[in-house]
């Protein structure tokens, strides 16, 4: 297997290139974030081992930028951080996996070796309603040609909105589903993003005013995002 480890802690570094390679793995070591997105964009490796803390450019932006230029080499992010939210950001952006420091060698052995076996993963595939796209893996939008930038919590509560096309989804479901199952605050926060959305996608479709809002309101339902046929009939 072979393997980039990008890792800019010398002692760390060296200890795994040499743990790895008695275990049989082919090592090649970057010390910082733009010669591992460089050795990760043209080099052929079975997985990534990406610190998140490093310099020049830190893991998170060499993983997007990986992803965004369609390297879908198995990336496990190693990092001293362990909050959960670092976790969520690190999967959001394309990781495969996640191990934070200490660990152990035996862990970060098998984790490798389960990610060599699923292999790289393939593609996201593009969620697209009429002429609205939006990509999970470049986390981009674009309306009728234009590329719309949206917050994360409204980039949440579109890619939510476009997974259930067509069927009307209540406040309750939106709140488990974009927000967090646990979220006890109001529920008209809903109806507040579903605002922010509607202006930033009909005023591309010509809909501002002219027509129907590609989000539509059944009351007393929910919200249902209309695909281009529905939307016409």
């Amino acid at each position: 297997m072979r393997v980039l480890l990008v890792e800019d802690e010398p002692r760390l570094a060296e200890t795994v290139r040499r743990g790895l390679a008695a275990e049989g793995f082919v090592v090649e070591l970057a010390t910082n974030g733009v010669d591992g997105l460089q050795m990760g964009t043209e080099g052929e490796f079975d997985v990534v081992l990406l610190d998140i803390m490093l310099p020049q450019l830190n893991g998170y932006d060499v993983l997007r930028t990986l992803r965004t230029r369609e390297v879908w080499t198995p990336v496990l992010m190693l990092t001293a951080k362990d909050g959960e939210y670092d976790q969520a950001d690190a999967f959001d952006l394309g990781a495969d996996d996640y191990l934070t420091k200490p660990f152990s060698f035996i862990v970060l052995i098998a984790r490798l070796r389960a990610l060599q076996r699923r292999g790289a993963p393939v593609r996201p595939t593009i969620l697209r309603s009429g002429e609205l796209s939006l990509d999970p893996s470049r986390r981009r939008v674009v309306v009728a040609g234009t590329e719309v930038a949206l917050t994360p919590r409204e980039y949440g509560l579109l890619e939510f909105l476009l997974r259930h096309k067509d069927s009307v989804v209540t406040k309750t479901e939106i709140l488990r589903g974009v927000w967090d199952a646990h979220y006890e605050g109001a529920d008209n926060v809903v109806e507040v993003y579903i605002g922010y959305l509607r202006r930033k996608l009909d005023g591309p479709l010509g809909r501002n005013g002219n027509g129907a809002s590609i989000i539509e309101t059944v009351r007393g339902a929910g919200y249902q995002l209309r695909s281009e046929s529905t939307a016409a009939s």
